[in-house]
């Protein structure tokens, strides 16, 4: 199995703080390196956002932008 390379960004950015949290980052590397529709992309940016250590500013951004449509 290949060791994954992390973005120093990412690292700084994420709390990254459990094993779990670790293989969350590998499998959105794995997917953004596909083809993802608009729909997955707006996913995989959201769950990156769980991430972080303030997640929930975030979320009331996305659900500001759906509110106004």
């Amino acid at each position: 199995m290949n060791k994954i390379k992390f973005k120093k960004e990412d690292l700084e950015k994420y709390a990254l703080k459990t094993k779990q949290d670790f293989e969350i980052l590998e499998k959105i590397y794995q997917l953004e390196e596909g083809d993802l529709d608009k729909n997955d992309e707006k996913l995989v940016k959201f769950i990156r956002t769980q991430l972080e250590d303030d997640w929930r500013t975030p979320i009331v951004k996305l659900l500001d932008q759906m509110l106004k449509g």
